[in-house]
């Protein structure tokens, strides 16, 4: 299993838990398995075609998937992935 450690504004997804173990041998099979066990959590990742969403950053092993092989980045017990949604201000 992989570990995803959930930001604070996705925690009301996943009963307030910082980190979260899913199944997965790809970053989008983890996700997949993340919306599963905690619902509703998916759609704020992914957009409708199935692509992480732009304000999105996900990161595997502190590596950014966009510069790996993205939602296909292979995934192996043990692993790290981190969510990260852009936050906006001014």
């Amino acid at each position: 299993m992989a570990h995803v450690r959930i930001p604070t504004p996705l925690r009301g997804y996943t009963q307030n838990q910082s980190e979260v173990s899913a199944q997965g041998a790809t970053v989008g099979e983890v996700l997949q398995d993340l919306e599963r066990r905690y619902p509703g959590i998916g759609p704020r990742l992914l957009d409708d075609k199935g692509s992480v969403r732009r304000y999105v950053n996900i990161f595997h092993n502190e590596e950014d998937i966009r510069f790996l092989q993205e939602l296909s980045t292979p995934v192996k017990e043990g692993d790290r992935i981190t969510l990260i949604p852009a936050i906006a201000g001014g």
